[in-house]
């Protein structure tokens, strides 16, 4: 016999007018501008009196897309968050999985030294890397001063720079990510399979990474959305002539008043941003399944 319990009729209009509020100001605050954004991207623009004109066509998103200059900043920005992600993966796990199960007393410092870094700015930690990474920063006057090397190394404004720079900012809500979902995942798990005579890589491959497989797709979405959208570092690391789509964004609202197209850049970036978020989900759900 089998006992069946009825929700109290109250108790579902009760959780729905607890987060109505909450979502209605969350979608007017985030659809309302972008409605606008998007009916912006498809005026037309006066460059002899910088004025923007009532208009529906979409010769801005025409114009993205035949300017190589665009289409190189669009490819460079995918590019460096792709590199980021995945660098930010790889470094981030055992990391987290150090954080996860370790039993120490310390454990609650290196929680705090991962958090840590986010109380600060990204342009304050870009100004970081550029005393570490200037023609008489640390990195060129330690090396200098052992002798490896004679003259200064060219670091700053370069993609490199941009890159150790974007990872440094993104690799704490990799690692936090991560941790969240290890400490989950019950070692017994793991103890069985390397009783059982799984090698640690094994164990790793059919083992861990599946269970902690939701902690990866939430670090490495989030990972390569910071990326995609960084501001700060690439236009203090990288310099005027690395470009990539945030900065130029900025640069169409602020310098050039080009507002229709600088909201087709931003609707680019978000739809590209969004469509390689989803297909990689995809693929790593559907590689995980086998």
């Amino acid at each position: 016999m089998s006992l069946v319990v009825d929700k109290p009729r109250g108790q579902g209009w009760t959780a729905s007018a607890l987060l109505a509020p909450a979502t209605i100001f969350i979608a007017i605050s985030l659809f309302a501008p972008l409605g606008i954004l998007f009916r912006y991207s498809l005026n037309e623009f006066v460059p002899s009196t910088k004025t923007m004109v009532e208009a529906l066509t979409v010769a801005n998103y025409v114009k993205f897309f035949t300017d190589p200059y665009y289409t190189a900043a669009l490819a460079t920005t995918i590019k460096v968050s792709l590199l980021v992600t995945v660098v930010c993966l790889i470094v981030g796990f055992p990391l987290a999985y150090v954080m996860a199960r370790t039993q120490s007393r310390f454990k609650h410092l290196l929680i705090i030294a991962t958090v840590l870094p986010l109380f600060v700015g990204n342009s304050v930690r870009a100004a970081g890397w550029m005393v570490v990474f200037g023609n008489k920063g640390f990195v060129n006057a330690s090396l200098m001063g052992l002798g490896v090397i004679s003259k200064p190394l060219e670091i700053m404004f370069t993609e490199n720079a941009v890159i150790i720079g974007i990872i440094a900012v993104n690799l704490p809500f990799m690692v936090l990510s991560l941790q969240s979902v290890i400490e989950g995942i019950d070692r017994a798990v793991e103890e069985a399979a390397f009783s059982l005579g799984a090698p640690p890589a094994t164990m790793f491959r059919r083992v861990l990474w599946p269970l902690a497989l939701p902690g990866i797709l939430a670090g490495t979405i989030l990972t390569f959305i910071l990326a995609m959208n960084a501001y700060a570092t690439p236009f203090l690391l990288g310099g005027p002539t690395f470009k990539m789509m945030a900065p130029v964004i900025y640069n169409e609202f602020t310098q050039k008043t080009n507002w229709p197209f600088g909201g087709a850049i931003a609707f680019i970036l978000m739809s590209v941003t969004l469509g390689l978020t989803l297909i990689a989900n995809l693929l790593i759900q559907r590689r995980s399944a086998r």
